[in-house]
């Protein structure tokens, strides 16, 4: 196998894209069978959910500086092998803290592999046909894989029992770690801070993310960024006291002093972070990017969108397994009509913003997000699946259409380009923790008594008044129209022919 080829190198990427994405959606049907292995409480199945994605979401602004920093190639694997240590630590973990503790590495190593193999994809090809194919295989890989998760863990768990959840994971990693280690170049060091790479920077690339593609020379120098440390700190302080005290609260009792301290350190530790990003000179959330609308309204989006989401995956696990008694591998079974067309969407997104446009996809998806979550409401109704089959169809669909790169293509036609990689890399932190604060709050409003969960239907009311707000939104800010985009080249090749590309301009956003 010839390894400059740039489709051996893609296919490696999609393996450690493939690893990270199943483990995220292969965990939730195994839940009640660890918390029964384990000896676990009922908090412990939100935290089983919640530290991988608080990791994840924590640490995703860092992950393009370490990047840039330390050389793309040298961050993915460092991720890749990190992802695989810490899921084998799951499987051998002996009680409920040893895994959430490995959930949470792995969350870590995960905020740098997702940004990093996206930025090693898009530097594979010099046309931008082809890397736009890519970037299209890159994701497709993530929807297949978060289609398959439920099903494959639903059928490990039966068979073989939950950790082989985990012991997957290693050789997947293996042949990932091994091949993008032999097959990807390094970068090296240049004067004046940057890195030297064999590749040439793409005009309109994601800085932070280090995208680039082939060319070569003084080209392909990419000004290093220094890793915002302390604001990196009080960050994780805050938004980890948060998610403490939204899942443990209860617990505690509200008014109780560690509930209250808690919360109090919360809202210091981010008060903090928002000043010190005030004055940092190289910020890892920049505070003129909030002042940007599209980006709001690409955050608000991907965070009410994946509420919805990972409240569904939770809610219905317990209720399916702990509540209806089926099996792990029926569950994932009926958890098909949800990440099937989680996959289908994610695959076929592009195809539909190109007909419909950005705006009018973004909320589509948004409304159908909307009727399939009102639609969940009849779940505690007993009238079978088929009752409320349909409305997982609608959200499997709409996630993907409303949210991810469909969000990302709306803002960045307003966003400068100095700040588009931490435009990116700020929206999936939004994302991820939509998925936190879904869990965290599912656990609130539809609480566990005597191993029944009760009042679904006010978590899945609540997010569905949230996806129908994002809907509305989007429709009030985004102004969508068509204009030319000269395509670019790497110095010393020939001019590309223009052509015409749909792109989203906010209202009152710079020019």
């Amino acid at each position: 196998m010839n390894r400059e080829r740039p489709l051996f190198r893609l296919a490696l990427v999609c393996v450690a894209t493939f690893m990270v994405y199943l483990d995220t959606s292969i965990t939730p049907v195994a839940v009640p069978a660890i918390r029964a292995d384990l000896h676990a409480g009922v908090t412990a199945a939100q935290w089983l959910l919640d530290a991988y994605t608080l990791g994840f979401a924590g640490l995703l602004l860092t992950a393009g500086s370490l990047g840039d920093r330390f050389g793309r190639k040298a961050v993915l694997l460092a991720g890749t092998a990190g992802f695989s240590a810490c899921s084998v630590a799951c499987a051998l973990a002996p009680n409920p803290p040893a895994l959430i503790a490995a959930r949470a590495g792995q969350g870590v190593f995960a905020a740098a592999v997702v940004p990093l193999s996206l930025a090693v994809t898009s530097a594979l090809f010099a046309d931008a046909r082809q890397r736009s194919r890519a970037i299209g295989v890159w994701g497709g890989t993530a929807g297949v894989a978060l289609a398959l998760g439920p099903l494959v863990g639903g059928l490990l768990v039966q068979t073989a029992g939950w950790e082989s959840l985990f012991w997957i994971n290693l050789p997947i990693g293996a042949t990932a770690l091994a091949g993008l280690a032999w097959s990807l170049e390094g970068q090296r060091r240049c004067d004046h801070g940057s890195v030297a790479s064999p590749e040439a920077v793409v005009p309109g690339a994601l800085p932070g993310t280090g995208q680039t593609v082939p060319g070569g020379g003084d080209a392909g120098r990419v000004p290093t960024r220094r890793v915002d440390a302390v604001g990196q700190l009080l960050f994780i302080l805050g938004t980890g006291a948060l998610t403490v005290v939204m899942i443990e609260g209860g617990g505690y009792g509200w008014h109780s002093p560690m509930t209250v301290g808690l919360a109090c350190a919360s809202i210091v530790a981010l008060a903090f972070f928002a000043l010190w990003e005030l004055r940092c000179r190289q910020p890892m959330l920049p505070p003129r990017l909030l002042r940007i609308p599209a980006v709001a309204v690409a955050c608000a989006v991907n965070f009410l969108g994946l509420f919805g989401l990972y409240a569904v995956l939770f809610l219905l696990t317990l209720y399916l397994q702990d509540s209806l008694h089926l099996s792990p591998l029926e569950t994932g079974v009926r958890f098909l009509a949800l990440t099937g067309f989680l996959g289908i969407g994610a695959v076929s997104a592009a195809g539909v913003v190109r007909r419909l446009g950005t705006r009018t996809t973004m909320v589509l998806g948004l409304l159908l997000v909307t009727l399939g979550l009102g639609g969940l409401t009849l779940v505690e109704t007993g009238n079978g699946y088929f009752s409320y089959g349909w409305a997982l169809v609608l959200i499997g669909v709409g996630i993907p259409l409303s949210s991810g790169v469909v969000a990302i293509q709306a803002m960045m036609a307003a966003v400068p380009a100095d700040l588009a990689g931490t435009a990116a890399g700020t929206m999936n932190t939004f994302r991820q923790f939509g998925a936190v604060f879904g869990v965290a709050l599912a656990g609130l409003l539809s609480p566990q008594r005597s191993n029944i969960v009760t009042s679904m239907y006010r978590t899945f009311t609540v997010a569905a008044a949230g996806a129908l707000a994002g809907a509305m939104l989007t429709a009030i800010v985004l102004r969508e129209r068509r204009a030319r985009a000269a395509e670019t080249t790497p110095a010393g090749a020939g001019h590309t022919p223009e052509r015409i590309i749909p792109f989203v301009r906010m209202r009152n956003s710079p020019r």
